[in-house]
């Protein structure tokens, strides 16, 4: 079972997304803010992340840094979600380390593919929370 952690400020899309993941099997946290989120994966890692860009306090985009500046994160596969649409934002996503981006409005059947590509490629490292502690 993949452990994905959600994270977003629209509690109506955290919601949507938690059913479609868990149907598909996956053990789904939520978080509403990057800094729930950092907390999150310190106390209980994720295999994947799935993150909104722009949230109050501290965004996805910072939240995605302190994820890839750490040692003990920095493999974890993020996927954005972003309600921007240009070129270069899509590129400073991906050159901060995001594995994936998706472009608000989205159809959450697409995203569960894109999970699923990840899942199936065996790019995701299985979490071992009794070894690996974030600090």
């Amino acid at each position: 079972m993949t452990k994905i952690l959600v994270v977003d400020d629209d509690r109506v899309l955290r919601a949507l997304l938690q059913f479609k993941l868990a149907a598909q099997g996956h053990d789904v946290r939520l978080a509403e803010t990057g800094v729930e989120a950092l907390a999150l994966v310190a106390s209980d890692r994720p295999d994947l992340i799935v993150m909104d860009c722009m949230m109050p306090g501290m965004d996805g985009e910072e939240a995605l840094r302190h994820l890839k500046t750490n040692e003990l994160t920095q493999s974890i596969p993020v996927i954005m979600l972003t309600a921007r649409r240009g070129d270069d934002d899509a590129f400073q996503l991906l050159k901060l380390g995001a594995a994936d981006f998706v472009s608000k409005p989205f159809n959450p059947d697409e995203l569960v593919l894109r999970i699923r590509r990840f899942v199936d490629a065996g790019e995701l490292q299985p979490a071992d929370n009794s070894s690996r502690r974030v600090s």
